[in-house]
């Protein structure tokens, strides 16, 4: 269409026209995909009476917790810090406030990339004095060929309902006006039950306990998409 004042084009009106009808629709896609990296979070703990006893408790654990992760190697593809912290309890009764005890926590997340390993590991940390492990939360990368494969699935449904709309009323599909991405995202990650571990009385003469049978969890990802075509005018 033109403007008859001066001829330049005029804005297509978004209802489309009776010559050029405009078509919306919505394009849906859910895969299924094995999942890329797990995540354990490490929490490791001391208390004691004395605060400077308590810190240096917690920082020899945490070094040895810290020393048996970094020996995966490969596996390990990230380990980061979280928080960290070193609390006074005090006495529940009492007039004057007076500290009963220190209580100190440190807490890391690794990622791994190598299952097999996972199950060793979170058994050998949950061994440890004083450690908690929480987890594994399986999940894909952010540049996962997934998240590709579910946008791609869903932009090719948009365009295949489409079409057949407009076979539905004597038309075919003329050109592609517009591809809104609502985003393609992973299912809210589903965590195994916790695992902690019991304090060990036994020192060196204490038996290691079996690797954990960890199974991972295949991962969903979605994918919504709006398009908008125009159409060759129907035949009613």
């Amino acid at each position: 269409m033109t403007d008859p004042a001066d001829g330049t084009p005029a804005p297509a009106l978004p209802y489309g026209t009776p010559d050029t009808p405009r078509l919306a629709v919505r394009g849906e896609a859910r895969l299924e995909a094995d999942p890329e990296i797990a995540r354990i979070a490490v929490t490791v703990s001391a208390r004691g009476t004395d605060r400077s006893a308590a810190l240096t408790d917690l920082t020899r654990r945490n070094e040895q917790a810290l020393t048996l992760i970094k020996t995966y190697g490969d596996a390990l593809e990230k380990l980061e810090t979280g928080t960290f912290s070193l609390t006074p309890q005090l006495t529940e009764k009492g007039r004057h406030e007076r500290i009963r005890a220190y209580h100190g926590r440190v807490t890391h997340t690794a990622t791994l990339n190598d299952f097999t390993t996972l199950g060793e590991l979170t058994t050998r940390l949950a061994d440890l004095d004083l450690t908690r492990v929480d987890g594994p939360w399986w999940a894909l990368r952010p540049d996962s060929p997934a998240h590709r494969d579910a946008r791609t699935q869903a932009v090719h449904e948009a365009v295949q309902r489409a079409r057949e709309y407009a076979e539905a009323v004597g038309a075919r599909l003329d050109a592609l006006l517009e591809i809104a991405d609502l985003g393609a995202e992973n299912a809210a990650p589903t965590a195994a039950p916790a695992m902690r571990s019991v304090p060990g009385y036994g020192g060196a003469t204490q038996e290691s306990a079996p690797a954990l049978d960890l199974e991972p969890q295949r991962q969903t990802v979605y994918a919504h998409v709006n398009a908008r075509f125009t159409m060759t005018r129907p035949a009613l």
